[in-house]
């Protein structure tokens, strides 16, 4: 995948992807489609996925579905954003957000260890929940085992289709490291706890006494140096009064993990791969959306979020600092090509000049008076600017830098003000040409996969009225110009 991008880089211009190349994803017809039952906003961390989860749930509610938001994002943003003291395990409505025909929105945030605990109890009778729930292991197997954020997050999911209350379910996906986790997580929970591993911290029991230490140790060392010397005899004794307590219910890990992998290759699924327009979160992207596409994943797009326009793209970078460079050396700047000087400055022979006027005594006699209709002092032909005959003092004529033919200058305040602001223009004018090869290297990768780019807003979401935004941005038409 690394060759692959390092290849698109070096291919000339944009001409091979850009978005005129890719399909525009539609993300309002994903919504309103009720055979569309679950969404799962996935990428890598800190590209917004969260608030994509959320801006999606309330458009959703908005436009008439039952929506609940399901997160893992432990800064509890979410939460904030939808004005909701603190989101648990349960689902809370959100008030403020109503839609037609029953239109709700529900948010909730995985509590990891509680959704094991109501595993549990759903599966076990009473003396053995209370037993496994008590065991030194299980909590700890429960609290912080590698996997079980993503693998609980996956039964949770299944939980939540299985009442049939919301008729959409939005998954915010956790914050791992690598987006893959998320596929990968449950089946190893389920491997785990259905596999040889647990077996082999049976064997114990099984064999019994010394040897059967013995045999444990021996069955360690050969899966790790150290695990060996790390078993103690009440580790063993948990352990056994755990799997013991479990053993009815290790399938059924497996059978779940297996049934909600299913659910997410079911057509009702969509996947959103959501990225920002940077070079790391878009190499992720693609790797996701390979990956998605092996598994068998149904893939409905990618969200590209904080993407920066300007309002005066026809000036160039280049040009922007250009006329910065003439301020600061106290020059006009001219709009045009960048050159010193005024643009379309009148000719010296387009009008009598200020000096010329003065020394002609004859235009200054108090008793001169207006000329006729067809003389040429008064000529409407003449350029603008120049010279007339005037009754008025020569003290008056104007004078300093407006006049023409003077030099253009101005207050060094405003000079510094404007190439200050130039400047900053050049700088975004080069993040957009930054943004959109990034970007472009993406779709000519993957031109099959739809793409809608979300404009960057100017601070944080931080309440429903954010979110309306994002949902907003998210289904305006692409912009071709």
């Amino acid at each position: 995948m690394t060759e692959r991008l390092a290849g698109a880089e070096k291919a000339p211009g944009t001409a091979a992807g850009g978005l005129d190349a890719v399909p525009f994803l539609e993300v309002d017809p994903i919504l309103d489609d009720r055979g569309t039952r679950i969404i799962v906003c996935c990428g890598a961390g800190g590209v917004g996925k969260t608030t994509t989860a959320a801006a999606l749930g309330v458009r959703a509610a908005e436009r008439g579905r039952r929506v609940v938001v399901l997160t893992i994002d432990p800064a509890r943003r979410l939460a904030q954003s939808m004005g909701i003291d603190a989101l648990d395990n349960t689902p809370r409505r959100v008030d403020g957000v109503k839609g037609p025909d029953g239109g709700e929105l529900h948010a909730m945030m995985l509590d990891m260890k509680r959704t094991f605990d109501e595993i549990v109890e759903a599966h076990a009778e009473p003396a053995r929940a209370r037993a496994i729930l008590e065991n030194p292991f299980y909590r700890s197997l429960s609290a912080g085992f590698a996997g079980t954020q993503e693998y609980m997050a996956m039964e949770k999911l299944g939980q939540l289709r299985a009442r049939d209350e919301w008729d959409l379910i939005v998954v915010d996906t956790p914050p791992s490291r690598s987006a893959l986790d998320f596929l990968d997580a449950p089946k190893r929970l389920g491997s785990f706890l259905d596999g040889k591993f647990i077996k082999l911290l049976m064997a114990p029991a099984k064999v019994g006494g010394r040897a059967g230490m013995k045999f444990l140790n021996v069955g360690m060392s050969m899966m790790t140096g150290t695990l060996g010397k790390l078993l103690g005899g009440q580790f063993l004794g948990d352990v056994q009064t755990f799997v013991a307590a479990m053993d009815t219910m290790f399938g059924g890990f497996r059978t779940r993990a297996d049934a909600t992998y299913r659910l997410l290759q079911a057509p009702g699924t969509a996947f959103l791969v959501v990225a920002a327009p940077e070079r790391d979160a878009l190499r992720e992207a693609a790797y996701f959306v390979e990956r998605l596409a092996a598994e068998g994943m149904p893939l409905a797009g990618l969200v590209l979020n904080r993407v920066h326009g300007s309002g005066a793209a026809g000036l160039s970078a280049a040009r922007a600092r250009a006329a910065a460079e003439n301020l600061d050396e106290g020059r006009m700047a001219d709009p045009g090509d960048g050159k010193n000087g005024l643009r379309d400055a009148p000719a010296p022979s387009s009008g009598p000049s200020r000096s010329a006027t003065a020394a002609a005594p004859s235009a200054k006699s108090p008793t001169a008076r207006p000329a006729d209709a067809g003389s040429t002092a008064h000529d409407t032909s003449a350029a603008p600017g120049a010279a007339v005959e005037t009754d008025a003092p020569e003290a008056d004529a104007p004078e300093g830098p407006g006049a023409p033919g003077a030099a253009p200058t101005a207050d060094p305040d405003v000079r510094r003000l404007t190439a200050g602001l130039l400047r900053l223009h050049e700088e975004r004018m080069r993040v957009l040409a930054r943004e959109r090869r990034t970007r472009d290297r993406f779709t000519a990768l993957h031109p099959e996969v739809p793409v809608a780019d979300v404009a960057a807003l100017p601070g944080d979401v931080h309440d429903l009225a954010g979110l309306r935004a994002i949902g907003e941005r998210l289904s305006l038409p692409r912009d071709r110009s």
